[in-house]
This record gives C-alpha cells, sequence and structure tokens, in this order.
C-alpha cells in the first residue's frame, strides 16, 4: 500500500481562503451580535451567586446607532471626557468657594453691625 491509496481527510483549513475569516469578521462587526448567559448557583435552593454575562460585539459605529458610546464619556478611556470631567470638578469647586466666600462676607457685616449695635449702646 502507498501513500497514493491511502484516503487522508480533507484538512479543514485548506478549503477555507483568508478573505473568508475577514469577511465573517466584517459582518460580525456591521451588524453586531449579542452573546448573554447567567451563571447560577445555588446550594439546597437557596441562591448563592448570580453573575449575568453580557457582551456585544460590533464596530463602533454600530454600537453608537445602538446607543452604546460608554466608552466616550468615561474618563479612564478617553482624554476629552477626562478634560470634562476636570473641567466640570473645577467648576463646582469654584461655586462651593464662592458660596463660601458669600456666607463669610455675610457673617463679617453681621458681625461688624453687631459691633456697632453693642458701642452705640455703651454709650
Amino acid at each position: 500500500m502507498t501513500d497514493r491509496d491511502l484516503v487522508y481527510p480533507p484538512s479543514v483549513t485548506s478549503d477555507r481562503h483568508p478573505s473568508d475569516l475577514a469577511e465573517i469578521l466584517e459582518r460580525v462587526l456591521d451588524k453586531g451580535i449579542v452573546i448573554a448567559g447567567d451563571i447560577k448557583i445555588d446550594l439546597l435552593d437557596i441562591e448563592l451567586l448570580t453573575i449575568r454575562l453580557r457582551l456585544f460585539i460590533s464596530s463602533v459605529d454600530t454600537a453608537r446607532k445602538a446607543g452604546i458610546d460608554w466608552w466616550e464619556t468615561d474618563p479612564a478611556l478617553s482624554s476629552r471626557a477626562a478634560k470634562d470631567a476636570l473641567a466640570q470638578e473645577n467648576a463646582e469647586l469654584r461655586e462651593r468657594l464662592q458660596a463660601l466666600e458669600s456666607r463669610m462676607d455675610s457673617d463679617e457685616l453681621s458681625a461688624v453691625g453687631a459691633t456697632a449695635a453693642e458701642e452705640g449702646a455703651d454709650t
């Protein structure tokens, strides 16, 4: 028996072209794919742990069409979001500082008025 007489199973990868994988990836990214699953651990009918997994694989444009854009507002992932968060914190601190200063000014005016009233009562 020679090698020509033996029948080998066809190779799975021999039929595929590199473009097939690229086409599949392009379709998945274009349309998006959702993978969802739940893991529950029960002991004697008592739920101990539940883990819910949701995975959405798509292109950025497809995700935006679906209303998903959390990476744009997460300061850890976006420099623009980090600047926006810093600017917002700065504005909030300025407002708090101005409120404290105005409260101190009104307290000082009240104290000056009280001192003047006491001096007027002493004379």
